[in-house]
């Protein structure tokens, strides 16, 4: 499990592409204390296990399900990913509890800066849209943030200088692709209202 509090990026050093199967390495130097083998790490929101520990180059496996349902298959060496290690017990909740289990992807309709935060305008997909609820949470490539205004279309987020310090979603912009996982608890309510036929 996971908080969304991002603890920094990290440079992907290697990428093998093994057709359905993919591994990436990543320098996770500051990030490596105590890591072991089968571990479970965020990567850009996605949960991944270690499988390979080479100094601090940590290697992980990547299928082919979560090449296709994420970002990561877009990923080059060179790239940095937002990363935070697993929850431990006594840790501090300081977002929201995460899974690292991407429901889907979104496109960034528009980015606007504000002096120094930046406001963001999210694809809000149909599919789903019953789960994006102003002030809800959202994570976005890992990032436990609170949702802004809802349109049919997008949904904002207003990301303050210390989040865009840390992690990736500084170097974003208009058309980038970003992972979505949506807060379990809002899910589980609306999936039960709706199953109620409850009128919304």
């Amino acid at each position: 499990m996971f908080t969304g509090i991002v603890s920094g990026v990290a440079p992907v050093t290697s990428i093998e592409n093994k057709g359905s199967l993919w591994s990436i390495f990543i320098d996770l130097e500051g990030f490596d204390e105590g890591l072991e083998i089968g571990a479970s790490v965020s990567i850009e929101g996605v949960c991944l296990t270690v499988v390979s520990i080479e100094g601090t180059e940590i290697g992980f496996d990547i299928i082919e399900e979560t090449l296709e349902r994420t970002t990561l298959s877009d990923l080059g060496i060179g790239d940095n990913v937002n990363v935070e290690r697993s929850l431990r017990m006594g840790d501090e909740l300081g977002g929201h509890v995460l899974s690292g289990h991407i429901l889907t992807t979104a496109r960034i309709i528009d980015r606007v800066e504000k002096d120094g935060s930046v406001d963001f305008s999210i694809e809000n997909k149909e599919e789903y849209s019953p789960y994006i609820l102003e002030k809800g949470f959202v994570a976005i490539d890992g990032m436990s943030l609170t949702i802004g205004g809802v349109s049919e279309d997008c949904f904002s987020l207003h990301i303050i200088p210390e989040t865009l310090r840390v992690t990736t979603i500084e170097s974003k912009s208009e058309g980038d692709m970003v992972n979505i996982e949506i807060d379990s608890r809002t899910q589980a309510i609306v999936d039960t209202i709706r199953k109620m036929g409850v009128p919304s």
